[in-house]
């Protein structure tokens, strides 16, 4: 009898090990030994399969996006504006000091230190976290449309005021920052965004 099959490569399994590798370590603090004791590969196959370093980590990105635009469906289906930010602001403090997961978001763990040679990665993740920020601006402009935000609120002011708070609160998790402080900062950002809402 022949040999069998050899097991095959579990992509999205050994990705979701590559990610946290990433969001652990950053891009440039991640190095191809841990990546690939992570992934139970050796270096040949990380190269063959997704050719470089970057491009591991931009997969690794798109698996996290794909992650990411799940959560953002649920958060964009609530039924107002304010519930909206609310999910968002709420679940991120919550996501960000889940000890499941590492401390923080990757979308900017990943790239808060570059050196030569890693200058497209900070762009390769403002990028990233820039959909999240226009997914966001377009559920305000249907909300203002639908006159759930008031006359003068400016949707795309506050997709980026939810952004800007989410990316602070991310770099606090990082530093140690536990759930109810993250929650706290939620509490307080929303009636900011409650104030700026009414136009």
């Amino acid at each position: 009898m022949g040999m069998g099959r050899p097991r095959a490569f579990d992509a999205d399994a050994a990705l979701d090990q590559a990610m946290d590798v990433f969001w652990r370590h950053g891009y440039e603090g991640a190095t191809i030994a841990q990546l690939t004791e992570a992934m139970n590969i050796n270096p040949p196959s990380l190269y063959a399969a997704f050719g470089s370093k970057e491009g591991l980590l931009k997969a690794a990105l798109d698996r996290y996006t794909e992650k990411r635009d799940a959560w953002m469906e649920k958060v964009l289906g609530a039924s107002t504006a304010r519930e909206v930010a609310e999910r968002f602001l709420m679940e991120h403090a919550d996501a960000q000091t889940d000890p499941a997961n590492p401390p923080g978001c990757l979308l900017v763990q990943g790239g808060l230190a570059c050196g030569t040679g890693s200058e497209n990665v900070p762009f390769e993740l403002a990028a990233r976290r820039t959909r999240t920020e226009d997914q966001l601006h377009e559920r305000f402009v249907r909300a203002k449309a639908e006159h759930d935000l008031g006359e003068s609120a400016d949707p795309a002011t506050l997709a980026r005021y939810l952004s800007a708070v989410t990316s602070g609160m991310c770099v606090m998790a990082s530093s140690g920052a536990d759930r109810n402080a993250l929650r706290e900062i939620a509490a307080v950002s929303l009636k900011a965004f409650d104030e700026q809402a009414k136009g």
